[in-house]
């Protein structure tokens, strides 16, 4: 083998040794390399011929580099542009001098709150104000201390919308430059929290995502409960909660250990007694910021309406002892139609004072405003006369059973609640009671012999019902004249029975939608029945069964076939249609049955919406028709009259049972029943579906016309 050269022979021999495994980088000389000018001229022109671009679309900050760790030097800038047109500003820093703005700490200087501008371009006029009232009470500067409030707008008007929009506003800012709250809570009925959760993502897209609690397991939902109170910091993966009543109550020690931003609860109405589980476990929230939601909010008393101002904001109507003794007492004796002058003076000044208190928190618009963006809606009582076989039966009862005997102390007893609700069903249909009259229950001795001969509760009749041959009627010449579809709304589960044996005689495709109908069923119902292809003709819905926030504005015509004593159940049920997303002028029809239990029902609904009205809607001159110890009348039947609410009215619109048009000079309007804008008979009615059956059974009707003074009624 060839020996290895030593170091510095390859110098001596003058040749440069190079490894084979290797290649030089570059030309081993000593001359300098250059350029060609011409290429480097090139290079630069192309360079400089680009402008420079922020890559950012509509990027504001500075151009410069920011190094890392290091803050940015300036005034803090708000979340949106609130100079934007049509920007909805919810807060304004207040105005500084030049000599302020020197002084001012730029790291705390507060910035504009200025709604997302994707929630405000949809908002209109109303719920624009709705949003900033909402925005006031809950960040304290309404009430200094106090944070709460009452969504209290009638139905229709936006109130989902507009507690987004406040939702979102408080987690994505405030004047500090920060989010106002971490998370919310909203808490409804269980057959509207599909709709909440659908209503977020349909106005925020998906800017956000809600955590929606409709059913699972125990631990399952605790798992997810325990999850939500554990987040924490600036991005909260799931900062809205949507759970239902039933399942926070069942589930209200997870939430009580931690703390919520704030918490919403609609339909509201429901924690109207301060006793029951639900209101004290919604109590116990450590939340300051509540908003309750509800377009009812006075139902039965006073003291309820109290419970609901007590949650929100607790003191500022004292105890509820305080509240009965200073208000309740004093503007209930002021209302009654036996009050003397000075009860009545002092009832006044109490309610201005409770009014003056509630609506620093308390936001009310009624339902005239959608008038502006709805078509025309016509509200009819239609006084139904009894059949010969109802007048006997009721006849027979009323002597029978004795329900005024049983009347004590001006209270009513369980036995007279059983006679109210025979006599509600009688006025229904008499199919309803027959079984009592098989058995022979008090009331209905030898009743039976009353009915046809052959006559049998399988196939529905009927002629033996004024309400039922009426509804008969309605539907026979809708169906033949028009598309539009109906609601029919009922109380009892027997007569939605009864609607059901009707519709297959008649061959009406029709949807159920009960209490024994699971949620997510209900979702799918509502929507089919609304979409214009679907062929349902009816949709019979209990008014006791979640009637409250659905939309079914795939029909243009609602029957309410029996009243209740609660005007809000009923006022839930009838704002189904006339709604956001409407095209078709709206009939509402309720019938009541002349002469009986069902328009002393209507008369007590007409007072206590009366006293809403006091309170709420704060209206003037709402007068003193009926006073409230009068419980004897329930159990009469006055077979004489065209209308019992007619003529205890005192209309002052009429003449002799007719209407003058215009009313007499010097007469004023103002009554229970103002809220009509026309008192009819034959003569007066304007109604074709109506005509068809005024012979048959029709005696009276009352109507409403929401656009009366813009479009003649058709």
């Amino acid at each position: 083998s060839q020996k290895r050269q030593k170091p510095g022979s390859e110098a001596e021999s003058g040749e440069c040794y190079r490894s084979p495994f290797r290649q030089p980088l570059a030309q081993l000389t000593n001359r300098p390399h250059c350029l060609d000018s011409s290429q480097h001229e090139a290079f630069i022109r192309s360079i400089l011929s680009k402008p420079f671009k922020v890559p950012i679309p509509n990027y504001k900050g500075p151009l410069g580099l920011r190094a890392l760790g290091i803050k940015r030097a300036g005034l803090r800038s708000p979340l949106h542009d609130p100079f934007e047109e049509g920007a909805l500003v919810l807060f304004e820093p207040p105005p500084l001098s030049a000599h302020d703005q020197l002084k001012i700490d730029k790291d705390k200087a507060p910035v504009h709150v200025v709604v997302d501008p994707v929630l405000s371009r949809v908002l209109r006029p109303h719920q624009r104000e709705g949003v900033k009232f909402l925005w006031d009470c809950v960040t304290s500067r309404r009430i200094p201390g106090s944070h709460g409030c009452i969504m209290a707008d009638e139905m229709g008007l936006g109130k989902t919308l507009q507690c987004i929009t406040l939702m979102w506003t408080l987690l994505r800012q405030s004047p500090d430059c920060k989010p106002e709250i971490e998370k919310a809570m909203v808490v409804s009925p269980s057959s509207l929290v599909r709709n909440w959760y659908n209503e977020v993502e349909k106005w925020l897209g998906g800017r956000i995502q809600p955590l929606a609690i409709d059913g699972g397991s125990k631990e399952e939902i605790d798992r997810k409960l325990v999850s939500f109170m554990n987040q924490r910091g600036l991005r909260v993966p799931s900062p809205i909660l949507i759970i239902s009543y039933e399942t926070f109550r069942l589930h209200a020690e997870a939430l009580q250990k931690g703390s919520v931003g704030l918490v919403i609860c609609d339909e509201g109405h429901r924690l109207k007694n301060s006793e029951n589980q639900t209101y004290q476990a919604l109590n116990n929230l450590n939340t300051p910021r509540r908003v309750l939601i509800s377009g009812t909010p006075i139902q039965n008393d006073l003291l309820e309406y109290f419970s609901l101002v007590h949650f929100v904001n607790s003191g500022i109507l004292g105890t509820a002892q305080e509240f009965k003794r200073h208000f309740e007492i004093p503007i209930l004796k002021g209302r009654d139609a036996d009050a003397s002058e000075a009860e009545r003076h002092k009832g006044e000044e109490r309610l201005k004072e409770l009014i003056s208190i509630v609506n620093r928190c308390l936001i009310r618009r009624t339902s005239d405003i959608l008038s502006k963006y709805l078509p025309v809606k016509i509200e009819q009582v239609v006084c139904c006369r009894l059949t010969p076989l109802q007048a006997e039966l009721y006849k027979n009862f009323l002597k029978q059973a004795k329900p005024v005997e049983e009347l004590k102390e001006g209270k009513i007893n369980v036995s007279s609640l059983s006679s109210i609700t025979s006599l509600k069903k009688l006025c229904n249909h008499p199919a309803l009671i027959y079984d009592k009259c098989v058995e022979e229950e008090e009331g209905f001795t030898g009743a039976l012999d009353l009915f046809p001969a052959g006559y049998s509760t399988k196939s529905v009749e009927p002629q033996l019902s004024g309400s039922m041959l009426v509804l008969d009627y309605i539907l026979a010449v809708t169906k033949s004249t028009s598309t539009d579809k109906v609601v029919l709304v009922s109380n009892y589960t027997q007569t939605l029975d009864l609607f059901e044996k009707l519709c297959r005689n008649r061959r009406y495709l029709y949807v159920r939608l009960d209490g024994t109908m699971s949620i997510k069923k209900r979702a799918k119902i509502v929507e089919r029945f609304n979409s214009p292809s679907s062929p349902e003709f009816i949709f019979m819905l209990s008014s006791k069964a979640g009637g409250c926030g659905l939309n079914l504005i795939g029909a243009n015509r609602l029957v309410m076939f029996d009243p209740d004593w609660n005007p809000a159940n009923d006022e839930q049920a009838m704002a189904r249609v006339w709604r956001d997303g409407q095209k078709k002028t709206c009939y509402i029809y309720r019938l009541l049955s002349t002469g009986t239990i069902e328009e002393k029902i209507f008369q007590r609904q007409t007072h206590k919406k009366a006293l809403s009205s006091c309170v709420v809607d704060e209206e003037q001159d709402v007068e003193r028709h009926f006073s409230l110890g009068e419980l004897k009348e329930l159990f009469t039947l006055n077979e004489a009259t065209t209308s019992d609410t007619h003529d205890k009215i005192k209309c002052r619109r009429c003449v002799n049972g007719h209407q003058v048009r215009p009313p007499p000079e010097g007469s004023d309007c103002t009554s229970d029943l103002s809220q009509w804008n026309h008192c009819a008979d034959k003569r007066g009615l304007q109604d074709s579906v109506l005509k068809a059956a005024w012979d048959v059974a029709i005696t009276f009707t009352f109507h409403h016309h929401s656009h009366e003074e813009q479009r003649g009624i058709p």
